[in-house]
């Protein structure tokens, strides 16, 4: 696959088959719409191109929106599309100057003139162009004049709820991560730097690692205890992980991330580390007392390796 970063980087001189999108998450429906993408560059002996955008338009329209956090950053995005078999991916800088764009204007300059589209492959209810106003309807419209057909993917199910990067949040904002990893096609997952925390997790027998996202808009699950999965320099360990304020221990502003790992002793500081998770297992607590939490993690450790055994 090769990357682009910029729509005036990419030049071909062969037919393409075309999908446009954010594509946050590369999630089970954009996988549909993939395939049929790759599927159309072969019957017209073409390559596959899909077209996304970075930073997301909605940081770019309404920046003092802070409330929106993304399932991949921008290399997740070009690493889980490189695994899609596509020829070529454009990530281009969205910006205000392009969100003004009409529609028409974004299929005859772009589509047509700087892709060179012989076949466009959209998601259902699919909208581009200024105020949002090209739709499906308006692409059947214009492709005959612009020499393309245009085909639409219906929306993608999975037990009766179509799949969109939306509903991967909400199920990931409200814990549910088995539902959000079916919608996903994997497990949802973290990175980060192992940064200096105060160490109390040791003196009571579940030493963590305190961890920095690598990127602050990255999406982070709901407060809570995890089974998790920790890849770190080409091995795997299971672990548990929290995310909350630790109410119990000195109760702080900000929400921290912190994983123990199981069976695992060596200093990781600024290591950079990646977190599968698997299951929610509770709600984040309040003990009475340091014992009281001991207890509970004893308990929630034993429940994990129980669950991943």
């Amino acid at each position: 696959m090769k990357v682009y970063l910029s729509i005036d980087e990419f030049k071909v001189n062969c037919k393409t088959a075309v999908t446009t999108g954010t594509f946050d998450g590369v999630h089970t429906g954009h996988n549909v719409v993939i395939n049929q993408l790759i599927n159309a560059a072969k019957k017209i002996k073409g390559e596959s191109v899909i077209l996304t955008f970075f930073p997301h338009p909605r940081m770019v329209l309404h920046p003092d929106d802070h409330g929106l956090r993304l399932l991949n950053t921008i290399k997740e995005r070009i690493s889980l599309l490189e695994k899609s078999g596509i020829d070529h991916l454009i990530v281009h800088p969205f910006s205000k100057k392009f969100s003004r764009l009409s529609s028409t204007e974004y299929i005859r300059d772009i589509l047509v003139d700087k892709l060179n589209v012989s076949k466009l492959v959209i998601g259902y209810d699919h909208q581009f162009g200024r105020n949002r106003e090209g739709s499906f309807k308006h692409l059947q419209e214009l492709a005959p004049l612009y020499d393309f057909t245009v085909e639409e993917i219906a929306a993608q199910e999975i037990q009766q709820i179509n799949i969109s990067s939306t509903k991967v949040r909400n199920s990931l904002l409200t814990g549910e991560i088995q539902a959000a990893n079916q919608f996903l096609g994997y497990n949802y997952f973290i990175k980060g730097t192992v940064v200096t925390g105060d160490k109390i997790g040791r003196t009571i027998g579940f030493p963590t690692a305190n961890i920095k996202l690598s990127e602050w808009y990255k999406l982070t699950p709901a407060t809570g205890v995890y089974a998790v999965k920790v890849k770190l320099d080409g091995d795997i360990f299971n672990g548990m992980l929290n995310i909350g304020t630790r109410p119990t221990l000195n109760e702080i502003n900000e929400q921290s991330i912190e994983v123990n790992i199981f069976n695992f002793d060596v200093d990781i500081y600024n290591k950079e580390i990646e977190i599968e998770f698997y299951e929610r297992v509770r709600d984040e607590q309040k003990f009475e007392n340091i014992s009281e939490l001991q207890k509970q993690l004893e308990i929630d450790k034993q429940n994990i390796i129980q669950n991943f055994s």
